[in-house]
């Protein structure tokens, strides 16, 4: 009989992500109502908490034997589990190598190291792929595209460290980058005054929750001067792909990221 947990709760999207494509999802027995991947797991699988809300209860009635949460965005919900006598692991990627630690680590947590080094390796090929489509840009033109990524509007926060490390492998250069270090949100939230004289020439929306509307970014007053405005380079990537710290923001990330800086 096995030991690895068998009846594992996911509190937030990527872990289910990671064991559906591990081909582990049988053991999930409850899963978050903000989960969107795969598109399945809704279907499939009991919603049984929010994000940060949520009645403990029915996360206890799946009698889980694992409950995986993320960051210091869920350390309540965590906190009470652990009350609860439920086992916690707690994950907290920031940043391109943590969400390939993710895939790691959760593999070896249900038996499927192999199968997790081999999802692994192949989000490290397209991540190397995508370095050398960007390089030859970069020999072809010398420029690379400065860009602005917006994860909310109000008020202003940029872009977080995955990110702007995905904007990088893609060939663009983040305008806050030093910013996207902070895991908080506060640290992250430039004035419109600092967007202006950034001079963005790609301006992406990612307005976690809601629809990107450019149409209010280029009536801003003053940001009619930034290139990006006046050029119309405004675009959306779905928060779902972006900022969601799992396999999707490379594999689906990264080619719209190429996308949109192929000027």
């Amino acid at each position: 009989m096995s030991r690895l947990p068998q009846r594992i709760v996911c509190l937030t999207t990527e872990t289910v992500e990671v064991l559906y494509a591990l081909g582990e999802q049988q053991r999930i027995v409850g899963i978050s109502g903000y989960t969107v991947r795969p598109p399945e797991a809704r279907k499939e699988k009991p919603k049984v908490f929010a994000f940060t809300s949520g009645d403990i209860d029915k996360i206890l009635a799946t009698r889980p034997d694992l409950v995986l949460t993320f960051s210091d965005l869920q350390a309540d919900i965590s906190r009470d589990l652990i009350k609860a006598g439920v086992p916690v692991y707690a994950l907290n990627p920031r940043s391109v190598d943590d969400i390939l630690g993710l895939v790691e680590t959760v593999g070896r947590l249900v038996g499927a190291e192999k199968r997790a080094l081999a999802l692994v390796g192949q989000l490290e090929a397209q991540i190397a792929q995508t370095r050398a489509i960007a390089a030859e840009r970069f020999a072809r033109t010398g420029k690379k595209p400065r860009v602005y990524f917006e994860e909310w509007d109000e008020p202003l926060i940029s872009g977080i460290r995955w990110v702007s490390e995905l904007i990088d492998i893609a060939g663009g250069e983040d305008v806050f980058a030093e910013r996207a270090r902070s895991p908080l949100a506060r640290d992250r939230r430039p004035s419109p005054e600092e967007v202006i004289a950034a001079a963005p020439d790609i301006i992406i929306g990612s307005w976690c929750g809601k629809h990107f509307r450019p149409e209010r970014v280029a009536g801003r007053p003053g940001w009619q001067a930034i290139p990006a405005v006046d050029r119309k380079n405004l675009h959306e990537i779905k928060s779902a792909v972006i900022l969601t710290p799992g396999p999707v923001a490379i594999t689906e990330g990264l080619p719209r990221l190429l996308e949109i800086f192929d000027l």
